[in-house]
């Protein structure tokens, strides 16, 4: 019989043990190595059976239990230990409260999901674990971030995997109280609700649940709450489980909700309005249209004013290379919700066009989340170098007659949060050797710090603990209850092994290995050189694509002659994880060149020391180096997907059978010498950049720092610069068809011109009623290619105005020295200029002389 409701409840605690309330409620214990021991402590049978998460321990241990150890003195004093380390975590300046210069004083994240632990499911896949560790990094470094996403009665999913290797799907209820979650109230102790009133008289409310996260608050929010009919209710039952019109509801409760849960979070906690807005991908967009309401209704700005002064503060990133990983919706359902007085005091006729797919090619039917991200947020990023690449191309249509390469999309490489990722073991090790668990400042080259054979110790002793859960899995997951005798002889601590896991798309190509089974049989089974792979994944409940592939690949390990060589484990979350990646001795990765926007378990992995092997995209593109793991060839070539497949498939066997295998069986005293330099090399290169505490203060110096200094410049005296670039970019934009070059001349130059000529230029430009002020004429120059085209990293130098040309134009002009050799060209160009525009090209109103 099924309880239709569970919760938890909670011991009394004596006052010795009254801080565990505290250490429990707060998520640093899920990276704070000493606090996870201490509630591990209390009973570690208990502590694995109930999930490894505090609150949980809590509401299980009994309280006779409780009572016992607060006799215990010694327990007592690493009670308080702990209590005092938190204390000083949480007051203490860190790196942000050294930053000089001016800097934001509140930043709101937004994410519609967030991988913090695996005992709080709310993520499904790397969008949520980068989210989790923007948080943990923030934390650990300072900033003042607070995140803002929904909590999900039903998280994502359960995985399990059936006899016929079908993957199925279940969702258990999660009781918030018993995750350590707290309910947001008001001064009088009531709950504090967000509403929403949406088409047909309808009315959405939210509670608010509070997960510390270290330093920063992540604000959930929660449409289980009795003011809700049962249709409202459902809104926030599953992640990523419904379409069309839930959906939607989610996204405008994630973003229209999660401002208006801030605004109530900070005016509770005297926390300054936030002056930087993060959107983390485009499902939280609509928190943009919310902030141009309120600047309408509240402070009476126009609708030009107010969108001004929102994209000023705003940062979106773009996660997706895919387009069919961006939610759109019909243009006629946004337009019903836009006409409700959802948004009040916003046009809904131009708020629509703000995430329409206007361009050529582009379905002007459906509204784009992505566009409408962009649209709104002046500062915007993709997650890798290539990633930016692809993103400029991907959406360079939003700004016409703009150079692919000038498209307003930089990039920032995601990183990994390595107090979450880096094993137990190895944080001893580091702890012991550099006195800190910080991998950027560790040079694990030095052998004479950590040697040889203690690396490689630490590293067969992470082996065993995943050969060790493999097994528990797999016969966990055995349906009649009876576990066979080779589930014993699962997998081997001495063999080569390789890990993949990760979500199923079908673009990842988690069956890539299968494409030769017979090569890849005879890896595996190998009698003197084996190979073994360990795979994990989940693929969305809806993509029947997906689960086809996970089928595939089950039914290929079940196979009696690999069965012992390839397993695949269930239910792959954050807790498989962090045995997985440790655990691996080389980590693949081989999806189609170039879809994966970033890919970060090849970072987790190789901040504990595996090796990598992967096709060169996402983070892997910009960073490998040869000595850090080896590059699958990508078959660009190739005349379809099956050409690509067999050749890159090829390419992958080739390389675990030539270069892998040979090095990692070949031993000096029972120790792969040549295979320990690559993961010294590894574990001290990428751990200077391949982690989250790089990444934020990317974020902190390059988007969150100029964000705010926009938002304030727009914002201060009653918002006179918002109004004077809504009035600037509404002049250019009516006057710009009639903008043109109408003659460049340049002299100066002989015949054959070289290094330390002067290039002379003059270009007469008709501005049809803008002032000089308004544009900046410029000479774009450098080197060219057979085609005469500008290289991508030309120069731009400014001419100067001057008087007026007898025909009306205005003159500008300017003195270049010729520096470069080789073959040399140049053009001249107009754009808008004015100083609250962050990139040159950024209202996408270019013209070049022709």
């Amino acid at each position: 019989m099924k309880a239709i409701r569970t919760f938890t409840v909670r011991p009394v605690l004596a006052e010795s043990l009254a801080p565990l309330d505290r250490l429990a409620s707060n998520w640093r214990w899920s990276w704070s190595r000493a606090t996870h021991a201490l509630f591990a402590s209390m009973d570690p049978a208990l502590w694995d059976e109930i999930g490894a998460n505090p609150a949980r321990m809590l509401g299980a241990l009994g309280q006779e239990r409780l009572d016992e150890l607060a006799r215990d003195d010694e327990f007592v004093a690493r009670v308080r230990e702990e209590d005092e380390r938190l204390t000083a975590y949480l007051e203490g300046d860190r790196w942000f409260q050294r930053l000089e210069g001016d800097k934001p004083v509140h930043i709101a994240y937004f994410s519609p999901e967030f991988g913090v632990d695996g005992s709080l499911p709310q993520y499904s896949g790397g969008l949520g674990i980068l989210a989790g560790d923007h948080l943990k990094s923030a934390s650990d470094l300072g900033v003042p971030l607070t995140g803002v996403g929904l909590f999900y009665r039903a998280g994502y999913f359960r995985q399990s995997i059936g006899d016929d290797g079908w993957q199925r799907e279940s969702y258990p209820l999660l009781d918030p109280y018993g995750l350590g979650l707290t309910l947001l109230r008001d001064r009088d102790g009531a709950p504090v609700e967000i509403a929403l009133d949406l088409p047909g008289d309808r009315r959405l409310h939210a509670r608010v649940w509070v997960a510390d996260i270290g330093r920063i608050p992540l604000l959930l929010l929660d449409s289980e709450t009795p003011s809700n009919s049962d249709e409202m209710r459902r809104v926030t039952d599953r992640l990523y489980g419904g379409g069309g019109e839930h959906r939607l509801l989610q996204e405008l409760l994630l973003g229209v909700g999660g401002v208006r849960a801030v605004r109530a979070w900070s005016e509770l906690t005297g926390r300054p309005a936030p002056d930087v807005y993060h959107t983390n991908e485009g499902h939280a967009g609509f928190q943009g249209l919310e902030r141009m309401s309120e600047l309408i209704t509240h402070d009476g700005l126009s609708y030009d004013e107010a969108l001004a002064q929102v994209r000023a503060g705003t940062v979106f990133t773009t996660h997706t290379p895919v387009p069919a990983g961006i939610d759109r919706f019909p243009r006629d359902l946004i337009a019903d919700y836009l006409a409700s007085g959802l948004f009040q005091g916003l046009d809904a006729g131009r708020a629509i066009s703000l995430g329409l797919e206007t361009w050529d090619g582009g379905d002007q039917g459906v509204f784009n989340m992505a566009v409408l991200g962009l649209h709104l947020g002046q500062h915007a990023n993709g997650v890798s170098v290539l990633h930016g690449e692809v993103s400029r191309g991907m959406f360079g249509m939003l700004w016409p007659g703009v150079d692919t390469d000038e498209v307003p999309i930089t990039s920032i490489t995601n990183g990994v949060h390595a107090p979450t990722w880096v094993h137990p073991a190895l944080k001893a090790v580091s702890e012991q050797a550099w006195g800190d668990a910080h991998t950027d400042t560790h040079d694990w080259t030095d052998r004479g710090v950590v040697t040889d054979a203690e690396l490689w110790g630490v590293r067969q002793q992470m082996k065993g603990e995943l050969v060790a859960e493999a097994r528990r899995r797999v016969a966990a997951s055995v349906s009649n209850g009876h576990t066979p005798a080779w589930v014993e002889d699962l997998l081997d601590p001495e063999v080569l092994t390789i890990g993949f896991a990760r979500r199923v798309p079908t673009y990842k190509r988690l069956t890539l290995m299968l494409r030769d089974p017979e090569r890849l049989t005879r890896l595996l089974t190998d009698p003197e050189r084996p190979v073994q792979i360990v795979i994990g994944g989940k693929s969305h409940p809806a993509d029947d694509s997906g689960k086809i592939l996970i089928q595939q690949l089950v039914r290929f390990s079940r196979d009696p002659k690999v069965r012992g060589r390839i397993v695949f484990l269930p239910d792959y979350d954050i807790t498989l994880a962090k045995d997985l990646y440790p655990g691996c001795d080389v980590w693949l990765n081989n999806p189609l060149r170039p879809l994966e926007a970033c890919g970060t378990s090849g970072m987790k992995a190789a901040l504990n020391g595996a090796l990598n092997l992967s096709i060169l995209d996402g983070w892997w593109d910009e960073w490998y180096d040869g000595e850090n793991g080896w590059a699958i060839p990508t078959a660009d070539t190739a005349s379809n997907d099956e050409e690509r497949d067999d050749a890159e498939a090829a390419a992958l066997y080739d390389l675990i059978e030539h270069q892998l295998v040979p090095r990692f069986y070949e031993r000096e005293g029972g120790i792969p010498l040549r295979w320990l330099e690559m993961v010294r090399h590894t574990m001290t290169e990428l751990g200077k950049k391949a982690t989250s505490d790089r990444m934020v203060r990317d974020y902190v110096q390059r988007l969150y720092v100029p964000a705010a200094a926009h938002d304030v410049a727009l914002r201060a005296n009653e918002f006179l610069e918002a109004r004077a670039v809504a009035a600037f970019v509404a002049r250019v934009r009516e006057a710009w068809g009639r903008v043109s070059i109408a003659s460049v001349d340049s002299s100066g130059i002989p015949q054959q011109a070289q290094a330390g000529d002067t290039l002379e230029v003059r270009a007469d430009v008709r501005l049809d009623g803008l002032s000089p002020d308004d544009v900046a004429v410029e000479l774009l120059y450098g080197a060219t290619n057979q085609d005469d085209a500008l290289s991508r990293d030309h120069s731009v130098y400014r001419l100067s105005p001057g008087e007026s040309a007898a025909d009306g134009a205005t003159v500008f002009s300017g003195t270049l020295p010729l520096s470069l050799t080789g073959t040399f060209g140049y053009t001249v160009r107009v754009r808008p200029a004015h100083p609250q525009l962050v990139s040159p090209v950024e209202l996408g109103l270019v013209t070049y002389a022709s």
